[in-house]
Protein backbone atom coordinates (compact mmCIF):
# COMPACT_ATOMS: atom_id res chain seq x y z
CA UNK A 1 0.00 0.00 0.00
CA UNK A 2 2.68 2.51 0.96
CA UNK A 3 4.04 2.66 -2.58
CA UNK A 4 0.77 3.53 -4.37
CA UNK A 5 -0.51 7.05 -5.01
CA UNK A 6 -3.90 7.89 -6.49
CA UNK A 7 -4.33 10.84 -8.86
CA UNK A 8 -7.98 11.86 -9.43
CA UNK A 9 -8.77 13.85 -12.54
CA UNK A 10 -10.95 14.11 -15.63
CA UNK A 11 -11.39 15.79 -18.97
CA UNK A 12 -10.18 19.42 -19.10
CA UNK A 13 -7.62 18.93 -16.35
CA UNK A 14 -4.51 21.05 -16.80
CA UNK A 15 -1.95 18.88 -18.66
CA UNK A 16 1.07 20.03 -16.66
CA UNK A 17 -0.75 19.59 -13.35
CA UNK A 18 -1.47 15.96 -14.22
CA UNK A 19 1.78 14.97 -15.87
CA UNK A 20 4.29 16.72 -13.63
CA UNK A 21 3.20 14.98 -10.41
CA UNK A 22 2.48 11.74 -12.30
CA UNK A 23 6.01 11.57 -13.72
CA UNK A 24 7.82 13.07 -10.73
CA UNK A 25 6.22 10.65 -8.26
CA UNK A 26 6.94 7.70 -10.55
CA UNK A 27 10.54 8.91 -10.73
CA UNK A 28 10.64 8.70 -6.92
CA UNK A 29 9.52 5.05 -7.19
CA UNK A 30 5.81 5.32 -6.40
CA UNK A 31 3.13 3.61 -8.47
CA UNK A 32 0.69 6.30 -9.59
CA UNK A 33 -2.80 5.30 -10.70
CA UNK A 34 -5.03 7.77 -12.51
CA UNK A 35 -8.73 7.59 -11.65
CA UNK A 36 -11.50 9.46 -13.47
CA UNK A 37 -15.29 9.35 -13.67
CA UNK A 38 -14.93 6.54 -16.24
CA UNK A 39 -12.05 4.35 -17.41
CA UNK A 40 -11.44 6.04 -20.76
CA UNK A 41 -8.95 8.20 -22.63
CA UNK A 42 -9.01 11.68 -21.06
CA UNK A 43 -8.55 14.97 -22.89
CA UNK A 44 -6.42 17.42 -20.93
CA UNK A 45 -5.94 21.14 -21.62
CA UNK A 46 -3.13 23.68 -21.53
CA UNK A 47 -3.65 26.84 -19.51
CA UNK A 48 -1.27 29.66 -20.27
CA UNK A 49 -0.84 33.19 -19.03
CA UNK A 50 -0.92 35.66 -21.92
CA UNK A 51 -0.10 39.33 -21.52
CA UNK A 52 -3.21 41.46 -21.89
CA UNK A 53 -5.65 38.73 -20.77
CA UNK A 54 -7.48 39.09 -17.46
CA UNK A 55 -7.24 35.34 -16.84
CA UNK A 56 -5.51 32.32 -18.32
CA UNK A 57 -6.14 31.04 -21.84
CA UNK A 58 -7.05 27.43 -22.62
CA UNK A 59 -5.94 25.22 -25.50
CA UNK A 60 -6.27 21.47 -26.15
CA UNK A 61 -3.55 19.45 -24.43
CA UNK A 62 -2.48 15.83 -24.26
CA UNK A 63 -4.70 12.80 -23.98
CA UNK A 64 -4.06 9.95 -21.56
CA UNK A 65 -5.96 6.86 -20.42
CA UNK A 66 -7.44 6.63 -16.95
CA UNK A 67 -6.38 3.47 -15.14
CA UNK A 68 -9.69 3.06 -13.34
CA UNK A 69 -13.06 4.68 -12.71
CA UNK A 70 -13.81 6.40 -9.40
CA UNK A 71 -16.36 3.67 -8.56
CA UNK A 72 -13.56 1.06 -8.78
CA UNK A 73 -11.27 2.88 -6.33
CA UNK A 74 -10.68 1.48 -2.86
CA UNK A 75 -8.87 4.43 -1.27
CA UNK A 76 -7.53 2.14 1.46
CA UNK A 77 -5.21 0.71 -1.22
CA UNK A 78 -3.40 4.05 -1.58
CA UNK A 79 -0.96 5.90 0.64
CA UNK A 80 -1.54 9.37 -0.82
CA UNK A 81 -3.72 11.44 -3.13
CA UNK A 82 -3.02 14.04 -5.84
CA UNK A 83 -5.77 16.40 -7.07
CA UNK A 84 -4.66 18.41 -10.12
CA UNK A 85 -6.40 21.54 -11.30
CA UNK A 86 -7.69 22.82 -14.58
CA UNK A 87 -11.43 22.85 -15.19
CA UNK A 88 -11.92 19.19 -14.23
CA UNK A 89 -12.44 19.91 -10.49
CA UNK A 90 -15.39 22.17 -11.35
CA UNK A 91 -17.47 19.12 -12.28
CA UNK A 92 -15.59 16.38 -10.39
CA UNK A 93 -16.53 18.01 -7.10
CA UNK A 94 -20.16 17.03 -7.72
CA UNK A 95 -19.33 13.32 -8.14
CA UNK A 96 -20.25 11.37 -4.97
CA UNK A 97 -17.56 8.78 -5.74
CA UNK A 98 -14.75 11.34 -5.86
CA UNK A 99 -16.12 12.92 -2.68
CA UNK A 100 -15.97 9.49 -1.02
CA UNK A 101 -12.37 9.05 -2.13
CA UNK A 102 -11.23 12.51 -1.04
CA UNK A 103 -12.95 12.24 2.35
CA UNK A 104 -11.07 8.99 3.00
CA UNK A 105 -7.65 10.62 2.55
CA UNK A 106 -8.47 13.68 4.65
CA UNK A 107 -10.16 11.71 7.44
CA UNK A 108 -7.33 9.12 7.54
CA UNK A 109 -4.73 11.94 7.58
CA UNK A 110 -3.00 10.52 4.50
CA UNK A 111 -0.87 12.88 2.38
CA UNK A 112 -2.82 14.97 -0.14
CA UNK A 113 -1.39 17.26 -2.83
CA UNK A 114 -3.86 19.69 -4.40
CA UNK A 115 -3.17 22.48 -6.85
CA UNK A 116 -4.99 25.24 -8.72
CA UNK A 117 -8.72 24.35 -8.83
CA UNK A 118 -8.11 21.05 -6.99
CA UNK A 119 -9.20 22.41 -3.58
CA UNK A 120 -12.74 22.76 -4.99
CA UNK A 121 -13.04 18.98 -4.65
CA UNK A 122 -12.01 18.98 -0.98
CA UNK A 123 -14.39 21.90 -0.36
CA UNK A 124 -17.33 20.01 -1.90
CA UNK A 125 -16.41 16.88 0.07
CA UNK A 126 -16.67 18.95 3.25
CA UNK A 127 -13.06 18.39 4.37
CA UNK A 128 -11.39 21.72 3.62
CA UNK A 129 -12.85 23.55 6.62
CA UNK A 130 -10.34 24.43 9.32
CA UNK A 131 -7.41 23.91 6.95
CA UNK A 132 -4.98 26.33 5.34
CA UNK A 133 -4.79 26.06 1.57
CA UNK A 134 -3.43 27.70 -1.52
CA UNK A 135 -5.41 27.56 -4.76
CA UNK A 136 -5.62 29.46 -8.01
CA UNK A 137 -5.99 33.07 -6.74
CA UNK A 138 -9.49 33.47 -8.23
CA UNK A 139 -10.61 30.68 -5.84
CA UNK A 140 -9.77 32.61 -2.68
CA UNK A 141 -13.51 33.26 -2.00
CA UNK A 142 -14.30 29.55 -2.53
CA UNK A 143 -11.56 28.43 -0.15
CA UNK A 144 -12.78 30.90 2.49
CA UNK A 145 -16.44 29.91 1.95
CA UNK A 146 -15.42 26.30 2.66
CA UNK A 147 -14.15 27.43 6.06
CA UNK A 148 -10.45 27.33 5.23
CA UNK A 149 -7.74 29.98 5.39
CA UNK A 150 -6.48 30.98 1.95
CA UNK A 151 -2.75 31.54 1.44
CA UNK A 152 -1.31 32.93 -1.80
CA UNK A 153 1.74 30.65 -1.82
CA UNK A 154 3.69 28.23 -3.96
CA UNK A 155 3.83 25.38 -1.43
CA UNK A 156 1.43 25.67 1.49
CA UNK A 157 1.84 22.80 3.94
CA UNK A 158 -0.94 22.12 6.45
CA UNK A 159 -0.06 18.87 8.20
CA UNK A 160 -0.17 16.25 5.43
CA UNK A 161 -1.96 18.50 2.90
CA UNK A 162 0.25 20.37 0.44
CA UNK A 163 -1.32 22.92 -1.89
CA UNK A 164 -0.22 25.40 -4.53
CA UNK A 165 -1.65 28.04 -6.89
CA UNK A 166 -0.92 26.64 -10.35
CA UNK A 167 1.70 24.90 -12.48
CA UNK A 168 4.37 27.62 -12.12
CA UNK A 169 4.57 26.45 -8.47
CA UNK A 170 5.43 22.84 -9.36
CA UNK A 171 9.04 22.70 -8.07
CA UNK A 172 8.19 23.99 -4.58
CA UNK A 173 4.84 22.13 -4.44
CA UNK A 174 6.23 18.70 -5.30
CA UNK A 175 9.37 19.21 -3.22
CA UNK A 176 7.17 19.87 -0.16
CA UNK A 177 4.82 16.97 -0.99
CA UNK A 178 7.71 14.53 -1.40
CA UNK A 179 9.05 15.61 2.01
CA UNK A 180 5.63 14.74 3.51
CA UNK A 181 5.58 11.42 1.64
CA UNK A 182 9.03 10.44 2.90
CA UNK A 183 7.71 10.73 6.47
CA UNK A 184 4.07 9.61 6.12
CA UNK A 185 4.17 7.26 3.11
CA UNK A 186 7.73 6.04 2.62
CA UNK A 187 8.46 3.64 -0.19
CA UNK A 188 8.13 0.02 0.89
Amino acid sequence: MASKILLVTGDAAESLEVFYPYQRLREEGYQVDIAAPAKKRLQFVVHDFVEGFDTYTEKPGYTWPADLAFAEVDPADYAALVVPGGRAPEYLRNDPEVQRIVRHFFEAEKPVAQICHGPLVAAAAGVLGGRTSAAYPALEPDVKAAGATYVDGEAVVDGVVVSARAWPDHPAWLRAFIEVLRVKAPLA
